[in-house]
């Protein structure tokens, strides 16, 4: 169960982006963070954001890896950026190389992580997305296990004013 979550409103593909871009630049050591959300709901726009702040070159142009599955950029801390869309049984996630992902000194975005086992993501930092308008997103923020509390901490700092508790 999470310790700790925080609920944070963008308004806009840039607010969603630039929390993305703050997370990102907080991050201080490797963690998972898990995404959810409707197609639409704004986990590419965060990720997106993510690499900004992991100083992700602008060279590179962060999409969402629908159909290689895995994208992984380099940057202050190696980004590794999962989509798991497409997948429909579990045995595909070894196909792919999952597994070696999750054990990679690195951050690992995972967008549809809800087709994971918990025990898979136990340490995580977990983004809920939700579509509120047709530009608001209601991001619920959950930290499971010390590093992601640390973080989501850091990043409650920085958001105050726009966080209901």
């Amino acid at each position: 169960m999470a310790k700790h979550n925080i609920q944070i409103t963008t308004r806009s593909v840039s607010e969603t982006q630039d929390l993305g871009r703050t997370l990102g630049a907080a991050i201080k050591q490797p963690i998972i963070i898990a995404l959810t959300g409707d197609l639409g709901s704004g986990k590419t726009a965060f990720v997106q954001g993510l690499a900004k702040g992991l100083d992700v070159s602008e060279k590179y142009y962060v999409t969402s890896p629908t159909f290689t599955l895995i994208n992984e950029y380099p940057g202050r801390h190696p980004l590794y950026h999962v989509d798991l869309y497409r997948i429909e049984h579990f045995i595909e996630l070894d196909d792919i190389g999952l597994d070696e992902v999750l054990l990679a000194n690195a951050v690992i975005a995972i967008e549809w992580a809800e087709k994971l086992s918990r025990d898979t993501l136990s340490n995580r930092l977990q983004l809920q997305f939700g579509i509120t308008d047709e530009s608001a997103r209601r991001i619920d923020i959950f930290a499971y296990g010390h590093p992601a509390a640390n973080l989501l901490k850091a990043l409650e700092l920085q958001f105050q004013n726009k966080i209901k508790l």
